[in-house]
């Protein structure tokens, strides 16, 4: 990695000033690329996909800690042809594709054990993860960075102002861990607020018995009148709260992800 070029001479060498319609704030502190990459854990045996490389600061990182094959997926072709002189310092365990990740089932990229490590573009983050939540055993863990306020709504608890449907349909099928804050200051641009590292892990069976649709509508349909009682922002579901053990005086936000799932189990 040493006889790489600094990544701000890769970036003025390609003009590549980030373009806010594609999310990008690049990250070049290498020793922040490289703890994220450590967060991720052992590579060495695993084959990663990263998601909007840009110049490849975190791409760098990963290599450098041994992962066995790296996978990224660029949308941008500037970022593209950027990445091509670090595919040719690393041909046989460096692929870069061209795409649109939201497009791409990244699944089929690589063989398992797979892992996907990425400085998410802010503007697709969350629909990216939905679609890896809906086969999240494929992996073997997801080490992800997001909005601060993004990651903080993954992780959040029951009561908390951060809980709702995205803590919920994520905790159910993946164990949570928050790692660490990145400052805005660290990426150029330097975005609105700070970013956070989260590491997903895949549960081997969901938290509790439940069908997406059904527990999506459920919780679409709770918070999005949150500060009332369910008696009132379930109501249309005619419910029988003392059977499912739920107080109908409570709010959406003091349930846990294995009440939402028995208000799931009995909608259907």
């Amino acid at each position: 990695m040493n006889d790489l070029p600094p990544l701000r001479d890769v970036i003025n060498r390609y003009d590549l000033g980030a373009r806010k319609s594609l999310g990008q704030h690049f990250l070049l502190d290498l020793n922040l690329c490289a703890r994220i990459a450590r967060t991720a854990g052992k590579l060495n045996d695993t084959n990663i996909i990263e998601i909007g490389p840009g110049p490849g600061g975190l791409t760098r990182a990963l290599l450098d800690a041994g992962a066995a094959r790296v996978v990224a997926v660029e949308h941008d072709h500037r970022c593209v042809a950027a990445l091509a002189e670090l595919q040719d310092a690393y041909p046989d365990r460096l692929e870069i594709i061209e795409a649109d990740a939201l497009e791409t089932d990244v699944t089929a990229l690589v063989l398992a054990p797979r892992r996907v490590v990425a400085n998410l573009p802010y503007n697709i983050a969350t629909p990216l993860l939905l679609g890896w939540l809906r086969r999240i055993t494929d992996f073997e863990g997801l080490t992800l960075m997001f909005q601060k306020e993004v990651a903080e709504r993954l992780a959040a608890k029951p009561r908390g102002k951060s809980y709702g449907r995205l803590s919920i349909i994520t905790q159910w099928l993946a164990e949570v861990r928050f790692q660490f804050n990145i400052s805005k200051e660290a990426f150029t641009p330097p975005p609105k607020i700070a970013s956070s590292v989260v590491t997903l892990t895949p549960r081997p069976t969901p938290l509790a018995p439940a069908e997406w649709e059904s527990l999506e509508r459920v919780t679409a349909q709770a918070f999005g009148q949150r500060r009332k009682m369910l008696r009132s922002s379930l109501k249309s579901l005619n419910l029988d709260f003392a059977a499912l053990g739920i107080e109908p005086t409570a709010r959406a936000e003091e349930l846990s992800v294995e009440q939402f799932c028995s208000i799931a189990r009995t909608t259907g």
